[in-house]
């Protein structure tokens, strides 16, 4: 776990790559129970609201980037993960993610880190971006 002295303006988080497999994707529907059929694991009716295959929830794809802040910062760590979807998320392709420091700062005596999160498809495109903000340990 990074300690808030030691982080500086540019710093990465990541990258990390990730696949939400098929599989994944209908293990992660039955805890979360949406309606199904659903676009999410139905290639039927992902066809029929328009996309090409079956789609990676934003709930799922939020936690793995909420995943990506954790592993780096601890469980207790995020303040807020605000995200744009920008295109959907297909299933069985590497998706990167990773994050950038934009800010620090100390407010209400926490130690804050402010990035730009983004999920990357294998060809570069941005499926998903946001910012997050991060609460970091002091080393005093």
């Amino acid at each position: 776990m990074p300690y808030f002295e030691d982080i500086e303006l540019g710093d990465q988080i990541g990258p990390v790559e990730r696949i939400a497999t098929d599989e994944g994707v209908a293990r992660f529907c039955d805890v979360w129970s949406p309606p199904t059929p659903n676009r999410f694991t139905d290639a039927q009716t992902a066809r029929e609201s328009g996309m090409t295959g079956p789609i990676v929830p934003g709930i799922m794809a939020m936690a793995m980037m909420a995943q990506l802040l954790t592993d780096w910062a601890g469980p207790d760590a995020i303040r807020d993960l605000d995200v744009v979807f920008r295109q959907p998320i297909p299933h069985n392709r590497p998706l990167t993610l990773e994050a950038t420091i934009t800010d620090l700062r100390q407010e209400n005596g926490q130690n804050l880190a402010e990035c730009d999160i983004l999920m990357l498809g294998a060809q570069g495109e941005r499926h998903v971006g946001g910012k997050a903000v991060v609460s970091l340990p002091s080393r005093g």
